[in-house]
């Protein structure tokens, strides 16, 4: 078993439980973990024997294009298009961070991790 990792990837977008979050929108991270077998892809260079970064970025990106109250939920719907889009995935991983959420008081970032495994 393999992993793949997708770190830093970052966002403007437009969720939140307070409506003024909608509106206002905020910066997000994602960070998502993939457990799958590599082995081929190892054996062989070749992109048809992995799991195209661009495709796993694409599902992150429309996902996070769609609003959520909650970064539990916004989490576990990008780890759940991304299993149901790959077979060969055994595990998927996903952190999703606000930066600088609406606390009262100084905070960098609340981060929420999810998974769910094949």
């Amino acid at each position: 078993m393999a992993e793949i990792r997708l770190e830093g990837i970052e966002f403007f977008a437009y969720h939140g439980h307070h409506d003024e979050e909608r509106v206002t929108g905020n910066k997000y991270s994602v960070d998502i973990l993939i457990r799958t077998n590599l082995s081929n892809a190892c054996k062989s260079d070749s992109l048809e024997d992995t799991i195209n970064y661009a495709n796993i970025y694409k599902i992150i990106k429309d996902e996070m294009a769609k609003p959520a109250r909650l970064l539990e939920h916004l989490s576990h719907r990008i780890n759940t298009e991304v299993l149901n889009s790959f077979s060969e995935i055994l595990l998927v991983e996903s952190s999703v961070s606000k930066f600088n959420p609406p606390l009262g008081g100084i905070c960098k970032r609340a981060t929420v991790i999810t998974s769910l495994k094949r």
